[in-house]
Formats: C-alpha cells, structure tokens, sequence
C-alpha cells in the first residue's frame, strides 16, 4: 500500500472525529476558539503523523519482528527464545510512554505507590506472558484453554486485591500496548507461528501479554496492602482536576520537546534490540538494513507528529466538551444526557479506527486470511464493541457504578464465546483488546469522560475507562466469527 491510499484511509478515520466535536464545539457545547483551532491543527498532525507511522512499521518494525521470530524458533532452543521474549517484553515496555504516565497516575491517587516498582512490576508481567504465549505457540498448545485458564486464576485473585486497584489493574493491560510494542509483537508471534505454519496460532500473542500486566498488579496490589496493613485498600483520595486540558496553555514548541523526547525513548530499545539481533541473529542484507532503518526513522517521525497533535489540542478539546456536557447533563438532565451517551458512542466507533496498532492488526488478518477477513467488516465489529465500551464508560463516569459489574460478565461471556469461535477469531478477538485501548483512546477519549467525570458521580476516577474498551472487542471480534463460522456451513 502507497503512502497515498495510507494518507486517505487515515484521513477517512480522524476526519468524522474532527467534525463531531467542532459540531458540537460551535453550536450544543460552545467551546473557546482558540482550543478549537489548536484541535484542528493537532488533528491534522495526527493525520499526517499516523500515516508516516504506518510507513515505517510496514517498512521496519513488522519486518524485524516477523524475522527475528521465525530466526529464533529456526535455532530450536526453546529456552533461548523464552528468554529474549522475556527481556524483549521487560525492556520495550518499561520504556513505553504510556507506561510512564500510567504510574504518574497511580501515583497521583495512591501516594503511597512507588512509580518505578509498578513500572517493574508491570514490564515483568508483560515478559514472562511473552513467554507464555510463545512457548503457547511453540507447542501448540490451544489458545482458548490458555486464555480460559489465565483469566480464571486472574479473577480468582481479584477477590483478593483490594477493590480500588481493580480498574487500575485492568487498565493496565491496556495501557502496556503502545503505538511501537504491539507491532512488533504481533509480528513476532506471526514469525514464530510462519515456521510451524499453523494458521489458527497466528494471532493471540498481543492477548496473552495483555493479562501479564493486569495479574502482576493485582499480586503487586495484595501483597502492598498486607505490608501497609490497611484492610481493604480501598482509601482513595480523589484524582483532583483534569490536568488535559490546562496543557491547551503549552506552545507546539513546548509539547514537541516533550513529545520528541517521549517517542525517543520508546523507540531506542526496539532500535537496540534490531542492532543485536543483526548482529548476533538476523544477519540480513545491507539492502534490508538501510531498508528497516529507514523504516524505524519513519516511524519515529510519524510518532512524533502523532503525538504532537494529540497532545496538542486535540485530546484537551477532547476533554473540554466532556466537562461541559457532563456537567449539563448533571444539572439539567433529560435530552443532555442522552446527548453526551450518543456523543461517547460515536467518538468510541470513529476514534477506534485512527489507532496506529489497529491499522497494523487489520492489515495483518486481511494477509493472514488470505483475504477471507476483510479488513473493512473486522473495523466495523471492533468499532461497535469499542462504541459500547466508551458509552458504558461515561454512563460509569456519571453515576459511578461499580466497574466489577461490568468487567466480570463481559468476560464470563467472553469466556463462553470462545466455546463456539474459530480459534483463529478468538485470537484476533483478544489481540483487539489490546490494540483498541491505544494512544488516541487513551488521550482523547480518556480525556473526554474524565471531563464528564468531573461534574458527575464517578468521584473523578480515571481507572477503569481503558478496561472496559479493551474488552468489548473480545465479544465483538468473536461475534463475528461465530457468524463468518455459520456462513462457512460450521466449518473452523
């Protein structure tokens, strides 16, 4: 695909965002016009930023990750596979951004949580689940067995953790697949499976990961609260003011610096990890060298440029129309509240297609299938589920429902589904969670129901928000493939 079709199809997926919110900012929900032409502009970046990203993982990312998979699993040893899957997933995630900002966050509503321990904590349930979904892989073994048996013991520790931890556990998993990990893994689980050549093994690795994340927080979240010895853990001071949008003060120039530094270090350790494999492993080309270098120089261009124009205007506006509907909904009711759940729904089923992982997933099932899942109907069912999700989070958001509620059932049903899915689906279902809850959901969107938040019941609490769009495209995503299973005359 050309950098044009790129440029179109990313503009066809920010462009209905753009016009909703600009509706909606000059005429229900008046918004400042300075904010409004700082989103347009952070808009377009995101466009042209979103598209160069695309580039370059077609060129760089999935290339390495595809080669160093199926190299490692050519040497025949299970255990150094293990191993540099281990410290693949502890150093990429440890240096993702969004990592970072998540321990902020944890920080800023439990003082008494050390950032670099949860950082630690959670980049080692990321690599040993790594391991786990290879070593799945390598075997053979069966996915939904894996998936059944993992959430199992996960929601069995649930009930031990204390209740406030819940959310920020599960948001957790979300927040561990950035823009650069999800490419790259889902292109290593695609070169380990390429050898086997085993089709149905070709996604759910991504899936996998993510409930390394959510498990080790929640042993991190029992073990803390038997050392403070403060009962249920449930004392929670409140998350304060919605700090996105006073960030609409800051200059490009300003959020650039930051942003520069930001994709940098995200970027570093995938582009160390290419060194040593080459060195020691991959042994390519010079012409495939220069070609995955440029790759990487495109992707971290476009990564910045993404970013520059999420967090330059556009998740801030993001966040002021969910204030202001929020509070007109809480104050006068009736048709506004209905105003601001349509609004959450068609942000959750447009923003969920600009995701850069999301891209690169459609992609990679549209290939794998051989053409038999077309990208445009897996977009349409992951935009639904992720509908829904954003939905039930500002109706959470604004009432302050118990996310347990919600959480639990959706993967009892998910659980359930996965008797009557193709494998195959079941595993681009979980590999959806991941990637929906990307940087875009996790700015904009997180930025808008935090606005509704704060003039509602949800007492401001973030946690949670992540969670439920990472699980709605479980159900999705195998809905669908328990209908592209009947139109096939029942054949997996």
């Amino acid at each position: 695909m050309n950098i044009l079709s790129k440029f179109k199809e990313t503009a066809v997926s920010v462009l209905p965002v753009m016009a909703i919110v600009l509706f909606l900012g000059l005429t229900f929900v008046p918004l400042d016009k300075y904010l409004l032409a700082r989103f347009i502009v952070g808009g377009l970046l995101l466009i042209i930023g979103l598209t160069i990203f695309l580039l370059g993982v077609d060129l760089g990312i999935q290339p390495m990750g595809e080669r160093c998979g199926a190299e490692l699993t050519k040497k025949r040893s299970l255990a150094l596979l293990l191993f540099v899957a281990f410290v693949i997933g502890f150093i990429v995630t440890a240096a993702e951004p969004d990592i970072q900002v998540f321990g902020d966050q944890v920080r800023g509503i439990f003082p008494f949580v050390n950032k670099i321990a949860i950082t630690f904590v959670i980049a080692a349930g990321v690599g040993l689940f790594i391991m786990l979904g290879l070593l799945r892989t390598v075997l053979k073994l069966s996915l939904k067995w894996t998936l059944f048996i993992a959430y199992t013991i996960l929601f069995i520790l649930s009930f031990f953790a204390p209740e406030s931890f819940f959310g920020i556990a599960f948001d957790s998993g979300g927040a561990t697949t950035g823009p650069m990990t999800v490419p790259f893994i889902m292109a290593l689980g695609l070169g380990v499976s390429s050898v086997s050549k085993d089709d149905d093994n070709s996604f759910g690795l991504t899936g996998v990961c993510s409930i390394g994340p959510v498990m080790a927080v929640l042993i991190y979240a029992i073990i803390l609260s038997l050392r403070l010895r403060s009962g249920d853990g449930t004392a929670v001071v409140s998350a304060g003011s919605n700090t996105a949008i006073s960030a609409a003060s800051e200059s490009f120039a300003q959020i650039a610096a930051h942003v520069f530094r930001e994709s940098l270090i995200s970027i570093a350790p995938l582009f160390a990890l290419f060194i040593i494999f080459q060195i020691l492993l991959l042994k390519m080309t010079k012409r495939q060298v220069i070609r995955i270098i440029i790759g990487f120089i495109y992707a971290f261009i476009g990564l910045t440029i993404f970013l520059i124009g999420v967090n330059g205007g556009f998740s801030q506006a993001g966040a002021e129309l969910g204030q202001k509907l929020g509070s007109l909904a809480v104050t006068r009711g009736g048709g506004w509240y209905v105003l601001l759940i349509i609004t959450g729904l068609l942000l959750g089923a447009i923003i969920v297609c600009a995701e850069p992982a999301v891209w690169v997933l459609s992609e990679q099932v549209e290939s794998v299938s051989g053409g038999t899942i077309k990208r445009k109907v897996l977009l349409i069912f992951l935009s639904v589920g992720t509908a829904i999700a954003i939905a039930l989070s500002i109706l959470r958001a604004v009432t302050g429902f118990n996310l347990k509620f919600i959480i639990i059932p959706g993967y009892i049903i998910a659980m359930v589904l996965m008797l009557f899915c193709p494998s195959l689906f079941s595993g681009i279902a979980f590999d959806s969670g991941g990637v929906a809850s990307g940087p875009l959901t996790s700015t904009f969107v997180l930025s808008f129901t935090l606005g509704a938040a704060a003039s509602g019941e949800g007492g401001n609490d973030s946690f949670g928000v992540i969670a439920l769009v990472a699980m709605m495209p479980l159900l999705a995503i195998q809905l669908m493939g328990i209908i592209y299973k009947i139109k096939q005359g029942g054949r997996k």
